[in-house]
């Protein structure tokens, strides 16, 4: 059984529930004698808090457990900056859909209490990491947690683009771009653009075309362990975007190179012991809703 003494809190900014839970958490773990560390970009939202307080890559070095409350986005930047240190990430939902985040505010002490206690189950989720290069320089990197997306930014122009997988030249397409997702990101964007629902057990991609300027193009699964490079065609007029988690963003130019790969680091993401991704997508996704129910 894992011993958690030191509990690092991260929140979304701008929320007055997430405030009210962050809260509620302090003197909850306080109340259990344990050491809670805040995220130093929320702290000052709560003033006389009087805990430690770090930045969030700093807080996957000295905590044992990290609870994430917002919605599924705050636990994707969370994501990106704790995988490397391998600490384990609870989420706590205080956003709209909440597949990753599963905890309600409703069941939060009994549920968090349970985790403490050892009672509550892990799993492994991977992420991609993200490199863009110009005439053969790197000019951009990233990690993602759901997804990769090559689309056209401010632009309504469609793009074209060459895709190779482990080397091997797949096709040149003239679209709005591409969606890369995990697992963890097929019940997103990807779902949204015609995807797969996918297992989070899988080690696989999949590779959904956005708008594709012909009616044979179809979603790709490939081994998650794949190499994939998207080249953008030299005669596009128009200068696309390349997007982490829709949170970080890179301009590219006609000729950029776009390799996306497995990251090493994956995330330990927890859940209360009654957790069911089957039971989450019925729930979220409406599944077995009758009509006029």
């Amino acid at each position: 059984m894992d011993y958690f003494r030191n509990v690092g809190l991260i929140g979304r900014l701008g929320s007055k529930s997430v405030i009210d839970t962050l809260k509620q958490l302090i003197r909850f773990l306080n109340d259990r004698g344990l050491n809670t560390v805040l995220d130093e970009r929320i702290s000052d939202t709560i003033p006389g808090h009087g805990q430690q307080t770090c930045k969030q890559k700093m807080m996957g070095e000295i905590c044992d457990l990290v609870i994430v409350v917002g919605g599924d986005g705050s636990l994707l930047g969370a994501a990106r900056a704790l995988s490397p240190s391998h600490v384990p990430v609870l989420g706590v939902n205080r956003g709209n859909l909440g597949f990753l985040t599963d905890i309600s505010p409703a069941d939060i002490e009994a549920k968090v209490a349970e985790v403490l206690e050892g009672k509550y189950t892990v799993e492994s989720r991977f992420l991609l990491d993200l490199i863009v290069k110009r005439e053969g320089e790197p000019i951009g990197e990233g990690t993602a947690l759901n997804d990769i997306v090559l689309h056209p930014g401010k632009a309504t122009r469609m793009i074209q683009f060459e895709l190779f997988i482990e080397g091997q030249f797949v096709y040149t397409q003239r679209s709005d771009g591409l969606i890369v997702a995990t697992p963890t990101g097929s019940t997103a964007y990807s779902l949204s653009g015609g995807g797969p629902i996918m297992s989070p057990k899988l080690d696989a991609l999949v590779l959904v075309p956005m708008f594709p300027h012909t009616l044979s193009s179809r979603p790709i699964v490939v081994d998650g362990n794949s190499e994939l490079k998207l080249v953008i065609s030299d005669n596009n007029k128009t200068y696309p975007t390349v997007s982490c988690d829709g949170q970080l963003s890179f301009s590219l130019a006609p000729g950029d190179v776009i390799t996306i790969h497995k990251k090493p680091h994956k995330l330990k993401l927890l859940h209360p012991l009654n957790y069911d991704f089957y039971r989450t997508c019925r729930e979220k996704l409406g599944w077995g809703t009758r009509l006029g129910a």
